[in-house]
């Protein structure tokens, strides 16, 4: 089977003997193993299942030595950059919950597209998925995330009326997205601490839940594949993202969510894609450990379909080359036992 048939076969909840996969890397950990492999390209000489590919934003990883020590998204949020991860924010545009004088970015700039048809022509042997950008996430980037969390009680049609744009945008993106006719829609939009909700699951009802189903309706619409990624303890609205239709669910940690638990009573309505330790295996294992892991994972997940195999979040500089090498063979030589 093909990157893309395993995909669509874990879609549909069928068993295969070789397991979907999927790897993001941060930059240190894509050099050393571009220098392992002897390749610039780890998508095509590894055979990644899904391919993710997005607008002309700002960089997920802008380097100090390319922009300087900041840079400024569409939005108006100012990120400290860095040489290992995605930088943090440390300028919000919305010091006020107020949107009065504040002006959302266009979502049709052109520059925004320019480099999205030939991406979207590139890996069609694996599931491509656009990446039509963030929510909730978005909202505390440019409000700052205590902020918005006091909103919630103080200022809630402030926080209505920031997501409703934002909302509006990644629909406005979705749309761009369609014509180039991706396989699914990617929205990243973390919801969880390590250990709970960022806020009671009523709040995130009340103020994301509608939103994130606009979303998802709408690529229902054009006949594209969901997938959410939402990191951290997230299993009290599980049900919640089933409801709404979510189709792939990303990471399910293993360090925040039992997965085993969270497989067997949802496993049959919704596909996972994740559940690999990154804050233990990978890091401080041994290889042995990772490929036992990875093993179990495949097996255990992937019995009755609805698995993508893949790290608990995107790998990190903190993973040593060992490790990183046992995760990826492991999962390329992973075969269901008879």
């Amino acid at each position: 089977m093909t990157a893309r048939q395993l995909v669509e076969a874990a879609l549909r909840h069928e068993e295969t003997e070789r397991i979907p996969y999927d790897f993001m890397f941060t930059p240190p950990a894509e050099e050393t193993l571009q220098q392992h492999y002897a390749t610039d390209d780890l998508q095509t000489y590894l055979d990644i299942n899904l391919y993710l590919y997005g607008c002309a934003d700002k960089p997920l990883y802008a380097s100090p030595d390319e922009y300087g020590p900041t840079i400024t998204d569409q939005f108006g949020v100012v990120w400290a950059t860095s040489d290992i991860d995605r930088g943090y924010p440390v300028e919000h545009p919305l010091p006020e919950p107020t949107l009065a004088g504040y002006e959302f970015p266009d979502p049709w700039e052109a520059a925004r597209w320019k480099p999205v048809a030939e991406a979207a022509r590139q890996h069609r042997d694996q599931f491509r998925i656009a990446v039509i950008g963030d929510l909730w996430e978005r909202a505390h980037f440019m409000r700052g995330l205590d902020s918005l969390l006091m909103d919630l009680r103080l200022a809630p049609e402030f926080v209505h009326d920031l997501l409703d744009g934002i909302c509006e945008y990644n629909l406005a993106t979705l749309e761009g997205m369609a014509r180039f006719a991706p396989d699914g829609v990617f929205l990243s939009d973390d919801y969880g601490f390590q250990k709970q909700l960022m806020m009671p699951p009523q709040d995130w009802r009340t103020f994301v839940k509608p939103r994130v189903a606009r979303l998802l309706a709408a690529a229902r619409k054009h006949g594209l594949v969901t997938m959410l990624h939402t990191c951290g303890q997230v299993t009290e609205i599980v049900p919640d993202l089933i409801e709404i239709g979510l189709d792939i669910l990303h990471p399910i940690q293993p360090e925040a969510m039992d997965v085993f638990a969270v497989k067997r009573e949802f496993g049959p309505d919704i596909t996972f894609c994740g559940g690999i330790s990154t804050q233990e295996t990978l890091p401080y294992g041994t290889p042995e450990e990772v490929v036992a892991e990875v093993n179990l994972k495949a097996t255990e997940l992937g019995t009755g379909g609805g698995y993508i195999l893949e790290p608990g979040i995107t790998l990190q500089a903190d993973v040593p080359l060992e490790n990183l090498v046992a995760l990826i063979e492991a999962a390329r030589a992973y075969r269901r036992p008879c």
